[in-house]
Parts: structure tokens; sequence; C-alpha cells
């Protein structure tokens, strides 16, 4: 089969080279697309220009290009468009995948049976099927929400999003977050105790991580906190930097990631909302315990004792992470329990074959697979 993915830096977490960042959207495409490749499929990933060579190939995956439509501008998005066209005329792909919302998947539905490719929608945030997208970006989220009702087949990376899906209508199979690299971390030395790794936004509450390292004096704290909001990047990494506790690292490229997550030993996540954070999925690989604030993936805390989910309540947070850093053998056990999660929901071959079987002729018309 040959699948076409539009994604703005997927290229970019591909390149084992780059020392560029994209976010967990755009690496989970890398990995489909490499899996895919590996598989014998013939696979491209239809990028934004960031410097790669048309037609290269990285991987098995072929990389095509298309203007600069990563940054949101209607006139950079207009000025891509006709290069989307070309290579979308000219690679004639059986399957066209998007992965988390894009006003640009309502283009792509209209143009879907011109063109002779099926449409795939892969759901990356609970809001882009709850509505959530949609009360915040009125036009936008209306075009989106069009373009993902006409796809041909949709995901979830959660069977709750699959609910959510039945719920408006839509048929739609799950395919759970693919691992970036294989093998779990044992019998390393883990000299960091609390690390956060985000893009500074205000979902991610970065600062609610500053407030609990102010409440652990003796922990040796990292963040990694790339930029995004400038004037929240400012504040925050300002205040880091007057903390004795806390390492304050701007970015780290994908290849050197997973090795902050070995040295740690609790990830702690302080977003307001996430489908399922990649950052979990390196915790699980670095055996590292995981203390959420809030995000609680399919009750993962339930079916596995990685960590805990603190139901949004800071004090709750903090005594959680207090109680494993002061019982060690029950910190061990949360690091065991984190790479069990990895290894039992996370596996490449199940959830790759997840994917495929999702696409058998009229699978996503008239029946759910969850």
């Amino acid at each position: 089969m040959k699948f076409l993915f539009l994604s703005d830096h997927a290229h970019l977490a591909l390149d084992p080279a780059t020392i560029r960042i994209s976010g967990g959207s755009q690496l989970q495409v890398a990995l489909l697309a490499r899996e895919l490749a590996a598989a014998g499929h013939d696979v491209a990933i239809l990028g934004a220009e960031t410097g790669q060579a048309d037609g290269s190939v990285i991987q098995e995956v072929r990389l095509r290009k298309a203007g600069r439509f990563d940054t949101g501008g209607l006139r950079d998005t207009l000025l891509a468009l006709p290069k989307m066209l070309g290579v979308l005329s000219g690679e004639r792909p059986d399957y066209v995948v998007v992965y988390g919302w894009t006003s640009l998947l309502f283009l792509l539905a209209l143009l879907k049976r011109a063109l002779g490719y099926r449409l795939v929608f892969v759901c990356a945030l609970d809001a882009e099927i709850d509505g959530g997208f949609r009360r915040e970006n009125p036009v936008r989220g209306w075009l989106f929400e069009t373009g993902m009702r006409l796809s041909d087949f949709r995901f979830g990376i959660t069977r709750h999003q699959a609910d959510l899906f039945n719920k408006r209508g839509m048929a739609s199979g799950v395919t759970r977050l693919l691992l970036q690299t294989a093998g779990l971390a044992a019998g390393i030395k883990k000299p960091v105790d609390l690390l956060w790794v985000a893009r500074c936004h205000p979902v991610k509450r970065p600062m609610l991580f500053l407030d609990l390292a102010a409440r652990f004096p003796a922990a040796r704290c990292r963040m990694i906190c790339s930029p995004q909001n400038a004037a929240l990047w400012n504040e925050v990494s300002a205040r880091a930097l007057t903390m004795h506790n806390v390492e304050f690292l701007e970015s780290a490229p994908y290849g050197e990631i997973q090795h902050h997550f070995n040295a740690a030993k609790i990830f702690v996540n302080t977003s307001t909302q996430e489908g399922v954070p990649n950052t979990f999925i390196h915790a699980g690989l670095g055996r590292t315990a995981i203390a959420s604030l809030l995000v609680d993936p399919d009750g993962m805390f339930t079916v596995f004792q990685a960590g805990f989910c603190a139901g949004d309540d800071l004090e709750t947070l903090a005594g959680g992470i207090g109680n494993l850093l002061a019982h060690p053998a029950q910190l061990a056990d949360a690091q065991n329990e984190a790479a069990r999660f990895v290894g039992e929901w996370h596996e490449n071959p199940a959830n790759v074959a997840a994917f495929l079987n999702g696409l058998k002729p009229g699978w996503g018309r008239d029946r759910q697979s969850v």
C-alpha cells in the first residue's frame, strides 16, 4: 500500500541527525511512517519546508515538502496549497494520513474523490472530538470537524477517544502510541529526582513544576522547557534560574531525550489536557515512575501502578511525590510498573497491526473496532 502523511515537522523527528525539535504528534507520525516503510509499504511524509531535500529518503521514508504551511499564517498556507496539490497528484497515494487537528483536513476531504485516495485521521487530543477545539476556534474548528466526519477512517489513541467518536456517530479504531526505541532501561543510575519535559505553553502549566521544586529543596530537579509562548517562557526560565535545585534546559534533541528519562526517578506531568503524553512512553522505557497532576489516559494508573494521578490537586501531587521519594522500595515498584505499562500497551508490532487492520474495506463506515 502507498501512504502519504501530512505533517508539518514529522520529518525532523525521523532524522536522527537533527538537532531541531517538534511535538509528540509529529514524533508519532515519524514512528508510524518508519514502521510501515520497514514492513514494505511505500511511505512518504509531506512536510513544511525546513531545509529538507524534496524526494530525499530517511529510514526508507520519502520526504516531500510544500511551503511553510506550519506557520499558521493565511498567506503562507495559500502559497503552500499549489505545492501540496502537486505532491498529492504526483504521489497518488492509496491513503493520506493526518495525525491531530488541522483545518487542512477539510481540504483533503474535498480532494479525496478526485485524487483517488482514502483519508485517515488519527486523533491526538480528546478536545478534537468532544468539541473543545471547535469552541476555542470556531472557524478552523468547523473546517477541521467537517473534515474529520468526512474522513474514511478514524483512530483514537485511547479507548476513551474511540468511545467519544462512537457517541458522535463516527466509527473508530484504536492504535496506541508507538515506541521510539526498543528495549527498556535497566540497572542504570538515576541522579535526577524529578523531571519535567514539555513545550512552554499554558496548557502544560510549567510554573506548577517550579512550585513543586520549591517544596522539595533537597531534590535534584531537571526541567526541559522548549520555547513556544514567549512571555510565559521568559517568566519560567527567569524563575528557574534562581532556584538552586533546578537544572533548566531550553531543549533536547529527539535523539537525546530518552537519556534524560533514563536518569530520572520520577517524571512529573502538570498538563491540563493530553491524549496520551509521549513523555509517559519515554518514562516507561526509562523505568521512571510517573506523577501526573491530571492526565490519566484510559485509567492507566488503575491498571498499572506506575505512579499516580492526583486528580488535579496540587497537594495530592506533592504528597504522592514525597511518599515515593521517602520509600525507595515503593518507588522501585512504580518504576517497574511504568515499564510494564509500556510493554503491554505500546508494543509497536501490535499497534501497527491494529492500524492496518482498521483500514480494511468498509471498516470505517459501518462498524467500530476498539
